[in-house]
């Protein structure tokens, strides 16, 4: 698969996608207290998206049975929303949101606390959120993707966290996920040029401990292989002709 330059009109149709994500973002935070259930979260989520004319991208994806990804503490991403997990004080949670609206999708992920949490839990989690706009930087017109993927392992370690390998952000359009793959850590090369046009899910994955991590049981959930916790962030992001625009946040 080619990397997709868009039209304006696809443009147009990925605004109101991403919007539909921001928006459940809103809805979501605003729920995260200690007590609910993922599940919970995950039927808000889906109903909010179905109420606003959209569809929840993940739900069914190769199989994945929730609307949202809904990873707690040591859950990297893919976390499967169930009745039975209940957040309790101290946790973090990531949640990833996926909408599709005529035929195009919006794609973004937040860590949120439930109710006080360590101090080591929430420097990662404000790490992780800037690690995100320390690549953002570099996105515009004729820089290199890997300078993005550099701006972001540079910052995260200098705060003494690790970047996840295994796992990468990527392009995005009439398809969840398309060319380019975006990894966080600096690869060999310097990857393709930026072109106004392009569209990126940019999203570090952040770990306390090392940058390891395994898959469980249900062939969905990635957690950190040392158990530490992890924190997530990402925005569906547009290449303009001087600079960027972030389509998964409310303007």
């Amino acid at each position: 698969m080619a990397i997709t330059i868009k039209s304006q009109s696809e443009i147009v149709k990925m605004r109101k996608a991403g919007e539909s994500v921001a928006k459940t973002h809103l809805l979501l935070e605003k729920n995260i207290k200690v007590g609910i259930s993922t599940f919970e979260l995950d039927q808000l989520a889906e109903n909010f998206i179905r109420e606003n004319a959209a569809s929840p991208s993940f739900k069914g994806y190769q199989g994945y049975p929730g609307s949202i990804c809904a990873s707690i503490n040591d859950e990297v991403v893919h976390g499967i929303p169930r009745k039975d997990i209940i957040l309790e004080e101290g946790d973090i949670i990531s949640i990833d949101i996926g909408a599709c609206l005529d035929g195009y999708h919006g794609d973004a992920a937040r860590t949120h606390m439930v109710g006080t949490v360590s101090d080591g839990a929430k420097k990662l989690i404000e790490v992780t959120k800037q690690s995100f706009y320390e690549g953002l930087k570099f996105v515009k017109p004729d820089n290199y993707l890997y300078e993005i993927s550099a701006a972001i392992q540079k910052y995260v370690e200098a705060n003494g966290f690790s970047i996840v390998r295994d796992l990468v952000g990527h392009g995005i359009g009439s398809e969840m996920h398309e060319d380019p793959q975006i990894p966080n850590y600096k690869p060999v090369g310097r990857g393709p040029r930026l072109r106004a046009g392009m569209v990126l899910a940019i999203e570090p994955m952040v770990n306390i401990g090392d940058y390891e991590v395994s898959v469980l049981e249900d062939d969905w959930t990635i957690v950190t292989l040392d158990g530490s916790l992890s924190a997530h962030y990402e925005n569906t992001v547009l290449v303009t002709d001087d600079g960027y625009e972030l389509l998964t946040i409310c303007q």
